[in-house]
């Protein structure tokens, strides 16, 4: 049951990627669309909506001309950074493992 309720957090193929985007500091829109690869706008902004609503984000409108808006992760957004390092160690490791025919057990 915990692992269902983080995977309807986290899960599909976006939020993670968001996530790691976001732990380098607060961002906009556009810098977050160029980081996450193969991302479309309207899924951007569904995701974000989304981790907003699970208060894994904070959404900022600057009133700047024109208006900008920021996004950053919150503190409990944040606790999601060991999840990450985890899963892009495991990520290496399989790599290696799929490419070279080796891979690190030590995760």
């Amino acid at each position: 049951m915990a692992v269902h309720d983080a995977m309807y957090v986290l899960g599909g193929k976006w939020k993670i990627s968001i996530i790691a985007s976001l732990l380098f500091g607060k961002k906009r829109y556009s810098d977050i669309l160029k980081d996450v690869d193969g991302i479309s706008g309207k899924m951007l902004s569904r995701e974000l909506k989304e981790m907003e609503i699970n208060q894994l984000i904070k959404r900022t409108v600057i009133t700047t001309q024109p208006v900008s808006v920021m996004y950053e992760l919150t503190p409990y957004g944040e606790t999601v950074q060991p999840v990450i390092t985890i899963l892009a160690q495991w990520g290496i490791a399989h790599r290696d493992l799929v490419t070279k025919g080796t891979a690190s057990v030590e995760l």
